[in-house]
């Protein structure tokens, strides 16, 4: 649900205007950018890096669904960036636009997230529907290096 349709426009046109692959440098003040290793374990680097991101920002109540969205993403980039070519790195970028957070995960694979219908039988295919449902929005953007950055935006209040 989105409770202020303005504020997200801005935090999204914000974002777009800087450019996620000036994002993903790191540095900008209320943002935190990491590097993550192409291995299953990033997924839980990408959670205590959101987890204490959320809470050195204040945000504890939002931290628990963050990481479960994180996870989601890292998850997503690990599994379909074995078919890019050449990088093998994930990254994670964290940014606070009062009153949003932006979470998003960028991979080397220019393949475009796809949504399926929740399969609640299998293993497997529910990681989007995940986000959609735990973020106020999420999408993704094409990188201009090669990739794209999958995001996932939260109210954070003000």
């Amino acid at each position: 649900m989105v409770e202020d349709p303005l504020a997200t426009a801005d935090c999204l046109q914000i974002t777009r205007e800087v450019g996620f692959d000036h994002l993903l440098q790191g540095g900008k003040p209320y943002t935190t950018s990491c590097p993550l290793p192409f291995q299953a374990d990033s997924v839980k680097t990408a959670r205590d890096v959101t987890r204490s991101t959320l809470r050195g920002w204040g945000l504890h109540d939002l931290s628990d669904d963050a990481a479960l969205v994180v996870s989601e993403l890292v998850t997503n980039a690990v599994r379909y960036a074995m078919y890019a070519g050449g990088r093998r790195e994930i990254q994670l970028l964290l940014m606070r636009v009062a009153p949003h957070v932006l979470l998003a995960v960028a991979d080397p694979s220019d393949e475009v997230p796809r949504r399926k219908e929740p399969d609640f039988i299998s293993e497997n295919g529910r990681g989007l529907y995940i986000v959609e449902t735990y973020s106020q929005c999420w999408g993704w953007d094409p990188l201009a290096r090669g990739g794209k950055a999958v995001w996932a935006l939260f109210h954070a209040g003000s």
